[in-house]
């Protein structure tokens, strides 16, 4: 995988550009709370920067490939931008899903459909990716890039970085909205559009998807969609799948949407291993990033968040093993379990960094042509004009 070299003028100037203030006022604890209170994470007075990326993918007959290698990618694509860094912090992520060009879809909205808004749940984003399913269809660029712009939650804060991916394998023209219409607007929101075309790279310029990466001031790139993807087994694979098991057993499920998520997240683990072994390993290296928080239904991660308080929970929402306990049980309880998921975490990240160097050396192909590639290739570039880097 090809790595961007982001050269900076300064420390100051990164500073300037990223970092947000971090300072947050501590809440005093009793000697009680203090004992057996988890280590939560300081929130910063302003918004976190976001890494916004909306993937809209043409769902016609001819795109199973397409379909197939973002399903396979999704997590090494996670992966990579894990890394990323705005100063000293690391930004939060955003992905959100449209399909376009299917038959399925309703006519009268352009063939089109948001499957996902923009979302930080990891495990919905890879639910939703693997419930697409393609159709011979019609396929208007620039009206799904327009219905993205406008149903998208894209924000005001300038240090964002905002990115549009579009692929398919017909002419950018087509359809009532005019691409270029669609792209000023995009500049409007600080949306850089990179286009994908699933075909051979001058056909991809008559099509005039070239055109449409150079005004909306982003990559244009070719792939072969039915390509198929080389996999590269390492020695540290199946440990880090044994960790991905312990660090399972480590999350807390509460309230409503606790037991749907449990078993969302053991289906996801399988869907991953569906495609292949090593695109499982990508995805338990993605639960140990920071991108893998759930505090919605997690009590390790809502408690370390402050986003859900011990007080607030009836005894219903606890699970099993938890009701009838004193908080200050709870507490101890969560923080052990916190305690053994930030080492499992650990463990997984240093055994990731070994893989990698194992695969760099085993991958001699050069000028890969497929999905991730092209994605990370252009987030990279267009990052380091925000002063983001790897």
């Amino acid at each position: 995988m090809k790595t961007l070299h982001v050269f900076l003028a300064s420390t100051l100037l990164l500073t300037m550009s990223c970092k947000g203030n971090s300072k947050a006022d501590m809440a005093l604890l009793s000697e009680t709370e203090a004992s057996t209170i988890i280590e939560t994470k300081t929130l910063p007075v302003k918004p976190k920067n976001t890494i916004k990326v909306a993937l809209l993918l043409d769902t016609s007959n001819s795109m199973d490939g397409l379909i197939h290698q973002a399903k396979a990618q999704l997590w090494e694509i996670i992966n990579e931008l894990s890394y990323a860094k705005c100063g000293n912090e690391k930004p939060n992520l955003q992905i959100a899903l449209y399909e376009y060009g299917n038959d399925n879809l309703p006519s009268e909205e352009g063939y089109i459909r948001q499957v996902l808004g923009f979302s930080n749940d990891l495990d919905e984003i890879s639910e939703k990716l693997f419930s697409l399913t393609t159709r011979g269809g019609s396929e208007f660029c620039g009206h799904v890039i327009q219905t993205s712009l406008d149903q998208l939650n894209w924000g005001a804060n300038p240090k964002d970085l905002k990115l549009l991916f579009i692929a398919g394998n017909e002419p950018f023209t087509q359809g009532n909205v005019n691409y270029k219409d669609a792209i000023t607007n995009a500049g409007e929101k600080d949306v850089v559009i990179n286009t994908i075309f699933c075909g051979n790279y001058q056909q991809g310029i008559s099509g005039m998807w070239k055109d449409g990466a150079t005004l909306g001031k982003g990559d244009y790139m070719t792939i072969a969609h039915n390509k198929n993807i080389v996999y590269v087994q390492t020695p540290y694979d199946k440990k880090i799948m044994e960790y991905n098991t312990q660090l399972n057993n480590t999350y807390i499920a509460y309230g409503s949407r606790g037991s749907y998520k449990i078993t969302q997240q053991a289906t996801q683990d399988a869907n991953a291993n569906s495609i292949n072994e090593e695109i499982a390993v990508d995805r338990a290296v993605s639960k140990s990033s920071g991108f893998y928080t759930n505090s919605s239904w997690d009590l390790v991660d809502g408690i370390a968040n402050d986003s859900v308080k011990l007080e607030e929970l009836s005894e219903k929402e606890l699970p099993t093993e938890l009701r009838g306990k004193s908080k200050e049980q709870i507490l101890a309880y969560v923080k052990e379990q916190q305690q053994k998921r930030k080492k499992i975490q650990k463990n997984i990240r240093d055994l990731n960094a070994k893989r990698k160097q194992f695969i760099s050396k085993k991958n001699q192909e050069k000028g890969k042509n497929d999905l991730e590639s092209a994605m990370i290739e252009a987030i990279k570039k267009q990052a380091a004009r925000k002063n983001y880097t790897w």
